[in-house]
């Protein structure tokens, strides 16, 4: 069985290609020609790295002429919230137009067409109004991002490339998901590198925030790229599947837990208002029911472990900076 994925360097795309190799599938990966590979370093002669930037259809062409995939998870795009108020036009041409030009790639070519994973955010509901909690597949979208609209046309767009054209594409939502190899422009990536930091005496012994009131539903990556594994291999085409853990952490509750694990003890916070952005979700707790029903998925990976498990990777780093 072949298997493509898109953004395969990146944290989600590398911990999918940790488990497409585990479970013996001939794994080709695209990857810009800029983007580091130290995440998938350790797969150098079990993974197919193709040159591809998704936002050129030509390069997309070749990709899928290459990697003839039985199988494609569509990883690749901009991933950080943060980011996409800074750049909003870029972050809408690198997740949708990069998708439209996987799936006309898809349409193009002859015989059964693979079946595709596209990629949601549990961003996508947005708003979500007293009462609605914990979230599930049918609640309105209401994003209040640049990142999280762009999210909603990819998760639509699946939907009408299956209605209109038949292709077998499942649609995911995942809630917030952490673990190693998390890049620190995210909260728990930035927290740890600056922990680490400390620890090496690189810094003052104080850790800089945004909003640590928010609370988010997160689940380890490894039992998040299971989902998709299991996704691909059974969920129903054109449906859209939850995959989350149905707790809520606070970010000051995140915080806590890793300076409960630092090395350094008396590690001041301060509050960075750069790091605050212009609109922010109070809480978001999803259900994974319809999952779990369709294909038996449960996270597995405790949550407590996941962030001692960030800790150390950002320690094994050569530096911290």
């Amino acid at each position: 069985m072949r298997i493509l994925i898109t953004g395969v360097t990146g944290f989600v795309g590398s911990h999918l290609a940790d488990l497409a190799v585990a479970a013996g599938a001939d794994v080709y990966g695209a990857s810009r020609w800029r983007s580091a590979t130290e995440n998938v370093a350790h797969l150098r002669d079990r993974l197919h790295l193709v040159e591809c930037d998704v936002r050129d259809p030509s390069s997309v062409q070749r990709l899928l002429d290459i990697a003839r995939p039985d199988w494609i998870a569509h990883l690749a795009g901009q991933s950080s919230v943060g980011a996409s108020w800074t750049t909003p036009a870029e972050t809408f041409h690198t997740n949708v137009l990069s998708q439209v030009h996987v799936l006309e790639a898809v349409r193009a070519r002859p015989g059964p067409p693979p079946r595709v994973l596209v990629v949601g955010s549990s961003e996508e509901y947005g708003l979500v109004r007293d009462g609605e909690l914990p979230v599930t597949e049918d609640n309105a979208l209401r994003p209040v991002s640049p990142y999280a609209v762009s999210k909603v046309a990819q998760d639509l767009m699946g939907f009408q490339y299956f209605r209109s054209y038949g292709l077998p594409i499942v649609r995911s939502r995942a809630f917030n998901h952490d673990g190693p190899r998390r890049p620190d422009v995210f909260v728990t990536g930035s927290f740890a590198r600056q922990i680490v930091a400390i620890e090496r005496g690189e810094r003052p012994p104080v850790i800089e925030v945004g909003n640590l009131q928010a609370r988010r539903d997160y689940t380890d990556v490894r039992d998040i790229v299971r989902g998709y594994w299991q996704l691909l291999e059974r969920g129903e085409p054109g449906e859209v599947y939850n995959l989350c853990s149905g707790a809520a952490w606070s970010i000051e509750d995140i915080l806590q837990r890793l300076l409960s694990l630092s090395r350094v003890e008396g590690i001041a916070v301060k509050e960075d208002p750069a790091r605050l952005r212009p609109a922010d979700i109070p809480l978001l707790v999803g259900s994974a029911a319809r999952m779990e029903r369709a294909t038996g998925w449960r996270p597995t990976i405790p949550f407590e472990q996941t962030l001692a498990d960030v800790l150390d990777y950002w320690r094994s780093r050569v530096t911290a900076g």
